[in-house]
């Protein structure tokens, strides 16, 4: 009896602790707002020499612009010079488009404004990981990705207080065809949860499809007037923009939706191996293509993005969490806040396949850097393996929870009254404790970030409680979450015109699955 007891009076402890963090998980902030002052590895003339490179490259080597013929006549109105499918500025000319009408910050709508989010300034807003074809989790293992899968993340996403995001593809529904697929993942995010989402960027009519799910639940007038989505728009690296993405940038420009106009490197394929080579091709593919947007349309709102992972110059494999993509993003940050404009790079990012510690070293070794320069739109925030190949339930809990640690950290040193603790100080003075002080009774709920997944118990209730490790832990919670997921409330009209658009359109768009 006494042993049930113990086991009761434990039970309802760790109920308590959960119950308590549940209650103060519904006071999360809608995103981060960072105290500290984003960490430099580069000095100011350094930059200013990454910065001349950069326009030496759009000078003398050009970027291309493929297969938009409409792109390459805009930009030569624009003063640059057109050569076939290759476009050089002239120095200083993306610079000066970009300083005259991209915005620094805006503000991303969710269908619950409490939800909205601010992009730029001192915010950083962790969205999902994007684009996986395949899932993993501790039952399973790795399988192709369903519409089932990419409705359990949209569903853990709204869950989880850690992150302020719905994100985007966040894994590819292979059981649609690609012809389809955006209309189900889009209309996903707008059922299921109510945070901000990313758009479909795989052809520029697909785009147009969710902009116009948009408007059946935000409504025409307000989608014409404040950005409901961030979308992500990758350039061809190295040097080139393809008439996919462009074709997408376009569209949402038109429509006043943000994209984020982000180079995508492997060092030593599509970029330079160094440091100072890839940022400064980065700087100028993406001035390159902000320039086409705000010609699109003065003053649609932008994101400098930036991707760049190492690779193992043995298998040519993609490596993350070392220390040269670290570096990189430390610089690209820099720049982007001297060009003046919101800045995007991941994220939790490894390539490791299961959740194991490879994948926690390595993730960590990207999160904190990506803190410290002072990324606004965090991807890849939660779920990332195997180099974004895969995306991982259990691996999604562990890295929302260090995401929900973060909002912590970046509020920075307490220097008030009660965090200088003064009084508690006297009061307790050399030699005792500060347990029964007034100031840690004041204090202790909300003295520390609690971790839902790491285990701090004895080593003799951990082993009686199941010797779980991180991921057997996590893999518990994302079921408890599924298990509990209630879906945020929906216009029944809303709902009724969107999943009649999608009938529509899915009658007239032929099955393709390449």
């Amino acid at each position: 009896m006494a042993d049930d007891a113990r086991r009761s009076r434990r039970g309802g402890g760790r109920a308590a602790r959960q119950a308590a963090r549940s209650e103060a998980s519904t006071e999360a902030q809608a995103y981060l707002t960072r105290t500290m002052t984003p960490f430099e590895v580069v000095s100011e003339e350094g930059l200013a020499t990454i910065e001349e490179t950069a326009d030496t490259i759009l000078a003398e080597v050009g970027v291309d612009f493929r297969d938009y013929p409409s792109a390459l006549a805009l930009l030569a109105d624009a003063g640059a010079e057109v050569d076939g499918e290759r476009v050089r500025f002239p120095r200083g000319l993306c610079r000066q488009v970009i300083g005259a009408s991209a915005p620094s910050t805006y503000v991303q709508h969710g269908r619950n404004p409490e939800r909205n989010v601010q992009v730029g300034g001192d915010a950083t807003v962790l969205v999902p990981a994007y684009g996986s074809p395949f899932v993993h989790d501790l039952d399973e293992g790795r399988r192709y990705a369903t519409i089932e899968d990419f409705r359990n993340f949209v569903k853990m996403a709204y869950l989880h207080p850690g992150l302020h995001h719905s994100g985007g593809t966040i894994v590819e529904p292979v059981d649609i065809p690609v012809s389809k697929r955006h209309l189900d993942m889009v209309y996903s995010h707008l059922k299921y949860s109510d945070k901000p989402f990313m758009g479909s960027v795989t052809a520029a009519e697909r785009a147009q499809d969710s902009i116009d799910l948009a408007a059946f639940v935000f409504g025409d007038d307000f989608v014409a007037q404040n950005t409901v989505m961030t979308s992500l728009i990758n350039a061809s690296s190295p040097m080139a923009w393809d008439a996919t993405m462009l074709g997408a940038a376009e569209t949402y420009a038109r429509s006043n939706q943000a994209t984020m106009i982000s180079p995508f490197i492997l060092a030593g394929a599509m970029a330079p191996v160094t440091v100072a080579g890839v940022a400064a091709q980065t700087l100028a593919e993406a001035m390159a293509g902000i320039t086409f947007v705000q010609l699109v349309n003065p003053g649609a709102p932008v994101v400098f993005g930036s991707f760049a992972s190492s690779m193992s110059m043995q298998t040519g494999a993609p490596t993350f969490g070392t220390p040269e993509p670290a570096l990189v993003l430390y610089t690209v940050a820099a720049l982007a806040r001297r060009l003046g404009v919101p800045f995007r790079s991941g994220g939790n990012l490894c390539a490791s396949k299961v959740p194991d510690a490879q994948a926690a070293s390595e993730s960590m070794a990207t999160f904190i850097p990506a803190l410290m320069a002072g990324v606004n739109f965090m991807l890849h925030s939660a779920g990332w393996l195997e180099g974004g190949l895969a995306m991982g339930y259990e691996k999604f809990v562990i890295d929302a929870d260090q995401c929900s640690l973060a909002a912590t950290f970046v509020n920075g040193v307490d220097l008030s009254e009660n965090g200088l603790a003064l009084d508690a100080i006297r009061e307790v003075g050399p030699g005792q404790h500060f347990l029964g002080t007034g100031h840690t009774l004041a204090n202790f709920e909300t003295a520390f970030a609690r971790s839902e997944v790491a285990n701090n118990d004895s080593y003799e209730q951990w082993a009686e409680d199941g010797s779980l490790d991180a991921a057997q832990r996590a893999n518990g919670l994302w079921k408890k979450m599924l298990a509990d997921y209630e879906a945020p409330p929906l216009d029944e009209a809303a709902d009724e015109a969107m999943l009649d658009f999608i009938a529509r359109r899915k009658e007239v768009i032929p099955d393709e699955f390449g």
